[in-house]
């Protein structure tokens, strides 16, 4: 019997770049909503990096709110399920607001264009997107990024709050895991 496990097989963003980029992301957000009030909508668990040092970033003016949303659909694999499960919904009402969603990486595009039409729903007055990473030769569904950190090849990826069945989300840079197979 074979069993699988992962490792680090090499760094695909660093630091530098990531903390660079993310400065560029909050200025081109802080542009758009000068002296207006936002609700960012970060996707837990692996947007909550992104969504800190970005919010940390952005200019005073933007009057800032923040919320969360839980999704998950890959569990302990690096392929998706195609199984979206909700896990915890927003606290407040978007009704009205100007909203940012927040998500770490837009891979098929499935779970993205689905949260997109459940916030659509609500009534928003703008909701607009920003990805960190996005793997275009992925999609599925069409989804629209208003806002990108990094386009990246189809690997699977950790750190930076990015994970692999719960691990490396505490990595400051972006690595690509690859799949070891164990004789058992």
């Amino acid at each position: 019997m074979i069993r699988l496990s992962f490792e680090l097989d090499r760094m695909l963003i660093s630091e530098e770049a990531l903390q660079s980029r993310v400065k560029e992301l909050a200025s081109q957000i802080s542009a758009d909503f000068t002296n207006k009030k936002l609700v960012a909508v970060a996707i837990l668990k692996g947007a909550v990096v992104f969504l800190v040092d970005l919010m940390r970033c952005l200019d005073p003016s933007v009057e800032l709110h923040i919320d969360f949303m839980a999704v998950s659909s890959y569990g302990a694999s690096t392929q998706s399920s195609g199984i979206l499960k909700i896990t915890k919904d927003l606290d407040v009402d978007v009704k009205g607001e100007n909203v940012l969603l927040v998500e770490d990486i837009v891979d098929t595009g499935l779970t993205l264009s689905y949260l997109v039409r459940l916030l659509q729903e609500r009534e928003p007055s703008s909701l607009k997107v920003c990805v960190l990473l996005d793997k275009p030769d992925r999609r599925e569904a069409e989804v629209q990024v208003d806002y990108c950190g990094f386009s990246i090849p189809n690997e699977f990826v950790v750190g930076y709050g990015l994970d692999c069945a719960g691990m490396w989300r505490n990595l400051s840079s972006i690595y690509v895991v690859k799949e070891r197979g164990e004789l058992a």
